[in-house]
């Protein structure tokens, strides 16, 4: 996830020490991806804000503007009204649900895609860890592996400057991170007290896979640290419970024809022209033919878009061989993969729209995929 989008996260405050699967906390709004991610506490304005306990919601660009109103409280909408950065679909074989996770720290649940019922809260922190009590939670995946599930998230303490670019901005305490729980609905929580990525790096995004028995995780370096966003893997222990040896860069932005630098595109981050090549979002899946490939977004000539690499050995150090044009250009991305309970293979993004003052917020979107052959191929939305 990438922070010159506007969206909108409901999320209670924050990743708090609360009962797993409650509703978050009423009146609080969490503006995600910005360098001070505050809380923000408005009064009631008006009768609407009195019945439905909503409050407006900023985006972090700086040239949007107010959103409409939103439920803080648990609730039960369907798809299409749901507004939501970084959507993951977990499809749970053990309690035949959908679970989705994203940007905010929340969890929603749904029989049929269609309908969905929340937020809930669903992890559990060390206050006193390197996160801070109240982090930043971005980009949250659901895996469900040996009989466990485990908790995929990106988080970040502002309190913490882990490095200094100059005339760019100071590195905040941002990293990838596993929790973990024995239900799909919490509470997930660390599973120790170490680490899984260098300390001094801001990583972003990681994501999870497997190859002939060894787990991954594949992950972001972020380009506002580098300049040219790369994206990295680290070997897990068996357990997931901490890393193995030292990271391996796989590719980076520039590499992908289709990326552009963000300046020539005229984005502006936090206020400021800031040059560079992002990479976010990575999820790794195969086609049917066996063809190892790599889902990832970035900055188009249509503002964000979902990308794909394939790895030409079949591995995962590559090398990856990036398509000349985006998968799904127009301001989606941050896509991932998987399967409905009765065999379809759905993509699930987010988008946003082209307008640059006024794009809306981020909304999740379903499109219907085929794998059959060596590349995918998008068929079309895909409405439950």
């Amino acid at each position: 996830m990438h922070f010159t989008q506007v969206f909108n996260i409901i999320s209670g405050n924050g990743l708090v020490s609360q009962p797993a699967f409650l509703p978050v906390q009423k009146n609080l709004i969490l503006i995600g991806r910005n360098f001070d991610m505050k809380i923000l506490h408005k009064p009631l304005i008006s009768l609407l804000v009195l019945l439905f306990n909503t409050q407006f919601i900023f985006a972090q660009n700086p040239s949007a503007v107010p959103r409409k109103e939103a439920s803080t409280t648990v609730r039960t909408i369907p798809l299409e009204s749901m507004t939501m950065s970084d959507p993951f679909i977990l499809a749970d074989p053990v309690t035949k649900m959908y679970y989705m996770t994203g940007s905010g720290g929340v969890m929603w649940k749904s029989p049929n895609l269609k309908i969905w019922e929340g937020p809930y809260t669903i992890a559990q922190i060390d206050p006193n860890s390197w996160m801070g009590p109240k982090p930043a939670i971005w980009a949250a995946e659901l895996h469900y592996y040996k009989g466990r599930y485990y908790y995929f998230a990106t988080f970040t303490n502002k309190n913490i400057i882990v490095d200094k670019v100059p005339n760019r901005y100071d590195v905040q305490r941002r990293a990838s991170h596993i929790l973990m729980s024995e239900k799909v609905t919490g509470p997930y929580k660390p599973m120790n007290d170490k680490i899984y990525l260098p300390a001094n790096q801001s990583t972003l995004d990681g994501t999870f896979w497997v190859e002939d028995g060894t787990p991954y995780m594949i992950y972001c370096h972020e380009w506002m640290q580098i300049v040219d966003g790369t994206m990295d893997m680290i070997q897990l222990s068996s357990g997931l419970t901490e890393s193995v040896g030292k990271p391996i860069t796989l590719f980076k932005a520039s590499d992908a024809p289709w990326v552009r630098e963000m300046n020539s595109i005229g984005e502006i981050t936090f206020g400021m022209k800031l040059g560079g090549y992002v990479t976010d979002a990575p999820f790794l899946f195969k086609t049917q033919t066996g063809k190892l490939g790599m889902l990832w977004s970035s900055w188009g000539s249509q503002r964000y878009a979902q990308g794909v690499a394939y790895s030409a050995s079949g591995k995962l150090k590559g090398p990856w061989l990036q398509e000349k044009e985006p998968l799904v250009p127009k301001n989606s991305g941050h896509g991932m993969l998987f399967k409905t309970f009765d065999g379809k293979l759905l993509m699930s993004l987010h988008y946003q729209g082209l307008d640059p003052n006024n794009p809306g917020p981020r909304k999740p979107m379903l499109l219907e995929v085929d794998d059959s052959s060596d590349k995918l191929k998008i068929l079309g939305p895909y409405n439950p």
